[in-house]
């Protein structure tokens, strides 16, 4: 992992379609531009987000400096569930991002709406942790891609709004690593690399099998 860098490419995704829970108001969508802070770690808690178009880095900053990402958040899915009353993570917009806050009313019942949010986030969360306890880097990065396609519609060709960077710091591994993973299944006819925020999948079952 390295110290933080804040990424300020910008490469929208394909909008979410607004949702409703319950009686939670709809508010309008609130723009962060790339690299922006949506919230901070130990701010208040009360709310969670909804990506409607770009996407989100959730992440802590270690005592030594470094950043680990937990979660990446694209268009349609919500972030944002604490367990607290204070949030214990950083929330930053990774290119130009639209959100939709909803806001809890003090004494509102939605855990009907928000149990399936809540664990399909864990869900993500356990599989990120399984991910992380893999000792080859070629595993890490072939499960990070097709987690991606999955999360994208099953597409080959995937967008990756987020730096080699930021993904160094969600599988634990070093930008060069990364890096040298991708050089690596691209010679190899795995992946073809269609420009830095674009990969394409040519041998699906290859890189599943990397990534059990």
């Amino acid at each position: 992992m390295h110290a933080y860098e804040t990424s300020r490419i910008a490469l929208p995704l394909k909008p979410a379609q607004p949702a409703s829970y319950g009686s939670a108001p709809l508010q309008p969508i609130s723009f962060f531009p790339a690299g922006s802070e949506i919230y901070a770690q130990g701010e208040k808690a009360g709310a969670f987000y909804q990506v409607e178009f770009g996407a989100v880095r959730v992440y802590r900053l270690l005592a030594d400096g470094r950043r680990q990402i937990s979660a990446f958040h694209l268009a349609g899915e919500t972030f944002g569930f604490e367990a607290g009353t204070t949030h214990h993570f950083f929330a930053e917009a990774i290119n130009a991002t639209g959100v939709r806050v909803f806001r809890l009313a003090a004494g509102t019942d939605m855990s009907h709406q928000l149990l399936p949010l809540a664990l399909k986030g864990l869900t993500r969360a356990q599989e990120h942790l399984l991910v992380l306890g893999r000792q080859n880097a070629i595993e890490r990065v072939a499960a990070f891609l097709i987690d991606m396609a999955e999360r994208q519609g099953g597409l080959r060709q995937i967008e990756l709004p987020m730096s080699r960077m930021d993904i160094g710091d969600y599988l634990g591994l070093t930008i060069e690593t990364v890096s040298r993973v991708f050089t690596k299944l691209k010679e190899k006819g795995v992946i073809r690399l269609l420009n830095l925020r674009c990969v394409e999948i040519v041998k699906q079952d290859v890189l599943s099998n990397m990534g059990e």
